[in-house]
C-alpha cells in the first residue's frame, strides 16, 4: 500500500557498506535483513522500513535447498523457491516467482543481488503494477 509520495531518485542515497565481512560463496546459508524499503504504483511512491510495506524484515537464504525462508512470527512465515541462481561480476543472484493468494499477498517475480565481499544487497519485486525495493545486508550463518 502506497502511503506518501516520494522521488525516485532517493533510491541511490538510501544504502552504504554496512554489512559484516563474510564468506560469501553461494554456498554457506545467510541470514539477510532488509533496512529500507521503496514500494511505487503508477505515479506515487512510499520510503520507508521493509515492515511498513509488509515485507520481511530478516530472511534466511538456505543454497543447498534452493529456498528463502522469511524470519517471522506467527501466521507470516513464508517460503520461496530460488528458480535461477548465477554468479557473476562479484554478485550471487537469485530469482524466483510467487503466486499471489489475495489482494494484501499479490503475485510477484523478484530478483536478489548479493554482493560477494561485502555482503550488501537488493532485492526487487514486481507484480500487477506495482514495484518493491529493498536495501539491506546479509552475512554468513
Amino acid at each position: 500500500m502506497i502511503r506518501t509520495p516520494i522521488a525516485a531518485l532517493l533510491v541511490s542515497t538510501v544504502m552504504g557498506n554496512i554489512a559484516l565481512a563474510g564468506d560469501f560463496d553461494g554456498e554457506k546459508p545467510l541470514m539477510c535483513s532488509s533496512i529500507q524499503a521503496i514500494e511505487c504504483a503508477i505515479g506515487d511512491c512510499y520510503l520507508g522500513l521493509a515492515e511498513d510495506i509488509n515485507a520481511p524484515q530478516f530472511f534466511r537464504i538456505d543454497f543447498n535447498a534452493g529456498t528463502i525462508k522469511t524470519i517471522a512470527q506467527g501466521e507470516h512465515k513464508r517460503t520461496s523457491k530460488i528458480e535461477h541462481r548465477d554468479t557473476f561480476q562479484g554478485k550471487i543472484v537469485l530469482q524466483g516467482a510467487e503466486d499471489g493468494d489475495d489482494m494484501d499477498n499479490p503475485g510477484v517475480a523478484w530478483s536478489l543481488a548479493i554482493d560477494t565481499e561485502s555482503g550488501n544487497m537488493v532485492l526487487t519485486a514486481s507484480g500487477d503494477e506495482v514495484g518493491f525495493i529493498m536495501f539491506g545486508a546479509c552475512t554468513t550463518l
